[in-house]
Formats: C-alpha cells, structure tokens, sequence
C-alpha cells in the first residue's frame, strides 16, 4: 500500500472512530504498527489532522443547550472576500461551526448558548452590528439525527395496524 491510500485508508478509520488505537488500524491495514503512528503524527504535523472530539447526543444530558444556524449575508472586503469577516466570526465562543457557502447568504455558523434569549443576544449585540454583514437569518435547532456521518437515534419499532374486514 502506497502512503498516499494509507493515509487516506487511516483517515476514514479514524472518522469512524477517533479512538481506535493504531494496532487495530494496522491489522485492518496489513501493516506494520509503527507505519501507522508514523503517518498519523506526520498528519498532525502537516495539519491534515487537526484535533479529536467526541460526538455526544444531547438529548441524552440533564441540561440542553440551544443551538442555532445562522446565516449571514457579508459584504465581501476588497482584498480579503470573505475570510476576514469569517475570521472575525470564528473567534466568538458563542460560535462552533462556520462555512462559506453559495446561495443566498454567504456564511453558515452554528451557534450555541443557554437559552433563545442568549443566541438572540449574541445576534443583536455582537454578530448583526460587525462591519460587512449585511443581514442575518437564524433557526434554532429543535432536534438532531443525525451528526457527523453517525445516526443519534435507533429506529423506532413501526407496525402497521392490521385492517379487519
């Protein structure tokens, strides 16, 4: 196996589970231990690998956070476009997720707080009046299933009722 298909082949195992530990990759790879952690420390430090994370169902905590996509319409700078806007976004805790996207409106954040009024406020007081963005758009999110390529629920059991004559 060339390193370029492995590092691919290492990637996709990790996606599926970040934990899984570099002697069960090398089995499933056929190769040595050692060519695994080799590749996965040399994408580290080329930045392909950026970080880990667990993927957590909120339903499943006590306390439930609210969540909100927002899109953003920017005035694009001249020698920038977008992305000095978009950096400025990303440096808000308030803010998981941002995307430059086509369409409509040019920027897709996901947005997290404790309550509407927090995800409100964080639109009114520090998102709308940012030089460059034009208008906003937001929808709270009311449920999830599915995140990050992984199904949050288990199918429900459905039978149909039988008709009698």
């Amino acid at each position: 196996m060339d390193k370029p298909e492995m590092r691919e082949e290492v990637l996709s195992l990790l996606e599926q589970n970040a934990r899984m530990p570099n002697a069960e990759i090398a089995d499933r790879l056929a190769v040595p231990e050692q060519a695994i952690a080799d590749v996965i420390t040399e994408m580290e430090a080329d930045g392909t690998i950026i970080g880990y994370y667990a993927l957590v169902n909120e339903q499943s905590l006590d306390e439930s956070a609210v969540r909100a996509i927002i899109e953003v319409e920017v005035q694009p700078q001249r020698d920038g476009g977008f992305d000095p806007i978009a950096q400025r976004v990303s440096k808000f805790s308030e803010v998981r997720t941002v995307h430059l996207v086509s369409g409509r409106y040019d920027l897709r954040l996901e947005v997290v707080g404790s309550s509407l009024h927090e995800v409100a406020s964080f639109v009114a007081s520090k998102l709308a009046p940012l030089e460059g963005v034009k208008s906003t758009v937001t929808h709270f999110l009311l449920k999830k299933y599915k995140e990050a390529g992984f199904r949050l629920q288990e199918d429900e059991s459905y039978e149909r009722l039988k008709i009698t004559p």
